[in-house]
């Protein structure tokens, strides 16, 4: 072993190879230097500790394994994917894409200074939340608004600010559970306000809340279960019905409604999801919900609602940690702007455009993408099939949207083909489904579609 160990190149020798002689003219010297040392103690350790002979690398080889190594370690996590799962607003790729006139806000925005809090009007100091307040409330009917860095921020806000020490009335069936292990429950409690169960999981009655209501009340609290559905035997109270109770006893109602929609989902056939305009119609006094869910914007939450406890929240201790900046603003607003116009938001932003595409548009699609695929070497047969896409982003986890897939059988095996695929420039990414490879065409934007079949030409030969 020492005499192997003594053999071993140089740090100096490795820069000197063609390989990394490369990489520190694109890379640094400093960099390329420490990874050759990284590499040299790790293969030292490795001999050292082996059993038996091991074989060692020649130099040129080593040089190489270095030089792949860095360039992996070099590509940054984030990185573009290309979106064939069926699921439109896909939590782990970031939910909705924006839409272009969104990108461009954020773009002309963040390369400069930009007037987030100064009124330039009378040069005085300002508030951030002016910057999209007047078309949230034009959008919602609501008074006033803020904005916060997602939903979850915006509920734990609202409840400290309204209902801290205070006790907060919920269904027993609205106490849900979403990604990531949030718990309302858990939230409340960090909030300071107390939680208080009525009714049971798969039934609440309006006298429910009414028992329930005493000297300790802070709010009530309605909550839209986004992610999961309650069938057969139930029974809800309506925001109207809570609303009237509320007003009676001088009690905030707090409309949790989630994902957020400006506009009525049932034109694209998905049933039940709240609209954020009819929750303050209905009376709630504040509404909570999601920019980058069913708006289809950047990541943030927004609360609506009347003007004194909109201010009131505002003023919490919390909303200075839970605010967004310039970008996430400019984003949002260029994306409401769109809103005033349903039908041009329905062609310009993203998640609007996938759910309004036409089915028949879906299979010619996957029927042009399929024939060029059928002749890559990685793929044994190729045809459209029809499927079912999916919302995704905690929404309508019951309802499915029609659409149309390349269904691939690969060469080898659908998980390899889906691993080579996410290792790619762009990622490829779709569902592997009784041994084929899926590619929806609900969720890929017919820009990519040239990208998809580029991606397969460049995965190399078929056994590598």
């Amino acid at each position: 072993m020492p005499n192997i160990l003594r053999n071993l190149p140089s740090v100096s020798q490795l820069l000197e190879s063609e390989p990394l002689k490369k990489m520190v003219q694109t890379i640094n010297h400093g960099v390329v230097a420490d990874g050759v040392r990284t590499f040299l103690d790790e293969l030292r350790t490795q001999v050292s500790t082996a059993t038996e002979e091991m074989p060692i690398p020649t130099p040129t080889e080593m040089a190489e394994k270095i030089a792949d190594w860095l360039r992996n370690e070099d590509q940054p996590y984030l990185r573009k994917v290309i979106n064939g799962t069926g699921i439109i607003l896909h939590t782990g790729l970031g939910r909705a894409p924006i839409a272009t006139a969104a990108m461009e806000a954020v773009l002309d925005i963040s390369a400069g200074y930009a007037s987030v809090e100064i009124d330039l009007a009378s040069g005085e100091r300002g508030q951030r939340v002016k910057a999209v307040e007047r078309l949230i409330c034009e959008l919602t009917g609501a008074e006033a608004a803020l904005v916060t860095n997602n939903n979850a921020a915006a509920t734990m806000l609202t409840l400290s600010a309204m209902a801290k020490g205070h006790e907060v009335i919920v269904s027993r069936g609205q106490l849900i559970e979403i990604g990531g292990s949030y718990r309302l429950p858990d939230v409340m409690e960090c909030s300071g306000a107390t939680l208080k169960e009525v009714g049971t999981t798969n039934k609440t009655h309006l006298y429910d809340y009414e028992r329930a209501i005493g000297e300790e009340t802070g709010a009530i609290l309605k909550v839209h279960p986004s992610n999961f559905e309650v069938v057969g035997f139930t029974k809800t109270v309506s925001t109207r019905e809570l609303a009237a109770l509320a007003s009676k006893h001088r009690l905030p109602l707090i409309d949790d409604i989630g994902s957020g929609a400006l506009i009525d989902y049932e034109q694209f056939g998905l049933m039940n999801e709240p609209v954020a305009g009819q929750s303050i119609a209905d009376g709630a006094d504040v509404i909570l919900f999601s920019g980058d869910k069913l708006i289809g914007g950047p990541q943030c939450g927004i609360v609506a609602g009347k003007k004194e406890y909109v201010q009131r929240i505002l003023k919490d201790p919390l909303m200075r940690a839970m605010r967004v900046g310039k970008m996430t603003l400019a984003a949002l607003h260029a994306t409401l702007l769109l809103y005033r116009d349903a039908e041009k938001a329905k062609q310009e932003v993203p998640l609007l455009r996938m759910l309004s595409m036409p089915v028949d548009n879906l299979k010619l699609r996957a029927e042009k993408i399929a024939s060029q695929l059928s002749s890559s070497p990685h793929v044994s047969a190729c045809e459209p099939v029809e499927e079912q896409a999916m919302l995704g982003g905690g929404s309508l986890p019951d309802q499915r949207v029609p659409t149309w897939c390349v269904a691939i059988t690969p060469a080898t095996s659908a998980d390899a083909l889906a691993a080579k695929l996410r290792a790619g420039s762009p990622a490829v990414m779709g569902r592997v489904h009784k041994d084929r490879f899926l590619l929806d065409m609900r969720t890929v934007s017919p820009s990519e579609d040239l990208a998809v079949v580029k991606a397969f030409e460049g995965l190399g030969s078929a056994n590598s």
